[in-house]
């Protein structure tokens, strides 16, 4: 009988899979393009089964797609701004960009362990000044054209964590968490 170690056996298909460069995609490919993007996760801790149900449609989607033919890109990011990582942080005791640099490494090992088809050279975080500067270019061109504007009005301040919430976070007249 043969000796199946599990363990073994996963990080071999993980390391062929990431030297034949299987879910990259190339940029000069003849193929009919299909792009699959999920709601990045919050980097403020593991992934759980709720990510995996997710992340696994997607997959599904993904794979369907190559073998029909098509050039899929799909990327994974990181919503890593905002306060779920940075309250995670602070509970921890940690810098929270240290915190969140670590959580993405982790999930990146989480990820690749399910065996999900991201194509890992086009990963990102909303952290990085690569990303946000974009944001901010476009949040000023939207400025310009007068489609963004300032006015007085009531908001949801959460005195906690000094900031506005949405209507959503707010149940019973306070902060949801």
């Amino acid at each position: 009988m043969i000796d199946y170690k599990p363990l073994d056996f996963e990080e071999n298909c993980i390391k062929q899979w990431e030297d034949l460069h299987l879910y990259e995609v190339s940029e000069t490919q003849k193929k009919e393009k299909f792009y699959v993007l999920e709601m990045f996760p919050y980097p403020s801790g593991s992934l759980h089964m709720g990510h995996v149900r997710n992340y696994v449609i997607g997959d599904a989607l993904a794979r369907f797609k190559r073998m029909n033919g098509f050039d899929v890109l799909y990327p994974m990011g990181f919503d890593s701004f905002g306060l779920p990582a940075e309250n995670a942080a602070i509970k921890h005791g940690i810098n929270p960009q240290e915190w969140t640099k670590k959580n993405i490494d982790h999930m990146i090992t989480q990820l690749k362990r399910l065996g999900l088809s991201y194509d890992w050279n086009r990963t990102l975080s909303t952290y990085s000044s690569d990303y946000y500067k974009w944001n901010q270019w476009l949040f000023i061109q939207m400025y310009k054209k007068g489609l963004i504007y300032r006015k007085k009005g009531w908001v949801n301040w959460d005195p906690v964590d000094k900031t506005v919430l949405a209507n959503e976070q707010v149940i019973d007249g306070k902060g949801w968490r």
